[in-house]
């Protein structure tokens, strides 16, 4: 059985520690590999490397630094569909989802690429006689990233490519339940010219997650995972002085208003709640039906949800693919049942599907797509982030009722508005309280040079990642203040407080 390892100071590294987990293809149900898990040794190691590293990527040029980025690109874009088949084989999603996945990490190497007019700095000269002040950012030094399963190449692109473009070192702990991605990454960015120690790949579990946590040569730990674990890795990194941004979980909410396109929305509806098999952390789950809207909307989607095509990932024809694990599609499953004993009504239940049409995956970890309407506020269905194909619809009255129900949600990751009115959509977008939102859009996920991140508990920190704020994020500010005194100057001392003249 192959055995993924870690990368580390630009070369495989065997695990040491003799524990490791099972890599599965959730379309069969076989396990088909193992992932080495780190020790605390082997973390150090991979710290190590990328601190000694740092002392001349560091102080290398931007020049230096686009020029592998440009490489890697390049590599990325030729090896797509590669990159695309371990995330197809290790996750499950379709092979249209996972090279999306790819495509939109991507942007984010492209936003690396053009660094050097992000990183240009200010000066403002002449702000007193003869003195000049400067305003430049640096890098930090080694930062960390931890990335969930759901996304296992787009997110750690959207970490480590800014932070080694911003001269910093990078260590990388992705999921271990889809491991490969990560590896291969790190591979192609070695291929592209980055320097032996840059970027580092540890796998592992919480051995692995606590070691970045509290390693005093780590500045900075970037994490995107559920609301538990961020709320956990932020009050551990920060008790060891670090920087964080942790991205949690969501339940975000598509509201459609009476003038709507039914059609549109419902179309949006399906690709939103079930694409990726709802394992989205920007995944509709929850639709929130105005007036008299309820009725027509949910018909119109139940006709589309008993429609789809859902297989394994691998098949052309599939629209739809298996959860990640046996356990969390039986998790998923159980939210259907106890929503109708809450008093939802089921109207398209995905729990008894099964892959006719494929002999070979009649243990793969499917799920069809549940579609529940009245949902009770009350019920679990509404109240927990499912992250599977489940979509719950609830009723309001009025847009007042509507936003109130969805400000009232602990989350506030990503919404959206479904309407043709421009004055109901402008009002939604400065009322509702999140982070990302869509107008007639219904994943709002925005392009590489502006940052994503939610509000309450979906972001625990100050920055989003990506973008100008994961420029911040990976730098550090400084202010030069210079005089060069004229010859002719007489010097004397003065021992007033400066001030400007």
């Amino acid at each position: 059985m192959k055995t993924i390892t870690h990368w580390i100071d630009g070369k495989p590294v065997e695990g040491t520690s003799g524990r490791f987990g099972p890599v599965y293809n959730p379309a069969t149900g076989a396990q088909e590999k193992q992932v080495a898990f780190a020790t605390v040794d082997e973390v150090d190691a991979a710290v190590a490397s990328a601190k000694a590293a740092f002392e001349s990527w560091g102080a290398s040029s931007l020049a230096k630094r686009t020029a592998v980025l440009f490489k890697y690109r390049e590599l990325l874009d030729a090896h797509r569909d590669e990159i695309a088949e371990l995330i197809t084989a290790e996750h499950g999603k379709v092979h249209s989802d996972a090279l999306g996945e790819v495509a939109r990490g991507m942007e984010i190497v492209e936003l690396a690429c053009g660094i050097s007019v992000q990183l240009k700095g200010e000066l403002s000269t002449q702000v007193s006689t003869r003195v000049d002040v400067a305003s430049i950012r640096q890098p930090l030094g080694v930062v960390a990233g931890i990335t969930p399963f759901n996304f296992p190449a787009m997110v750690p692109m959207w970490m480590f490519p800014l932070a080694i473009a911003c001269g910093n070192t990078f260590v990388l702990k992705p999921s271990e339940k889809d491991p490969s991605a990560s590896f291969r990454l790190a591979e192609l960015a070695s291929e592209a010219g980055l320097p032996d120690g840059v970027l580092n790949v540890v796998q592992g579990d919480k051995t692995a997650v606590d070691r970045i946590l509290e390693h005093p040569d780590i500045e900075a730990v970037s994490f995107v995972g559920s609301t538990p674990i961020a709320k956990y890795i932020q009050l551990k990194a920060v008790e060891h002085g670090k920087r964080v941004q942790a991205l949690g979980g969501a339940k975000n909410h598509m509201l459609v208003l009476p003038d709507a396109d039914l059609d549109l929305a419902a179309d949006q509806a399906i690709n939103a709640a079930y694409g990726s098999a709802g394992e989205r952390c920007m995944a509709v789950s929850v639709v929130v039906a105005v007036g008299d809207t309820g009725d027509e909307l949910v018909g119109r989607i139940a006709e589309r949800a008993k429609n789809l095509k859902i297989g394994p990932g691998n098949d052309p024809a599939s629209e739809m693919g298996p959860l990640i694990t046996r356990e969390h599609r039986d998790k998923v499953a159980s939210y259907v049942a106890s929503a109708a004993e809450q008093g939802a009504e089921v109207v398209v239940d995905g729990t008894g599907f099964s892959v006719d049409d494929h002999p070979e995956c009649a243990d793969g970890f499917f799920l069809g797509v549940s579609l529940l309407d009245r949902v009770p506020l009350t019920a679990d269905a509404y109240r927990d982030e499912i992250f599977g194909p489940v979509l719950c619809v609830v009723r309001a009255e009025t847009y007042e009722e509507a936003i109130k129900l969805i400000n009232d949600s602990r989350w506030g990751n990503g919404t959206a508005i479904f309407t043709r009115d421009g004055g109901a959509a402008r009002r939604f977008q400065l009322e509702v309280k999140a982070g990302m939102v869509g107008v007639n859009v219904p994943i709002p996920v925005p392009v590489g040079y502006h940052s994503f991140g939610g509000w309450k508990d979906s972001l625990f920190g100050d920055l989003h990642i990506y973008g100008n704020d994961g420029i911040a994020f990976y730098t550090q500010g400084k202010v030069i203040t210079t005089r060069w005194p004229d010859p002719a100057d007489a010097g004397g001392i003065n021992l007033g407080f400066p001030s400007n003249s």
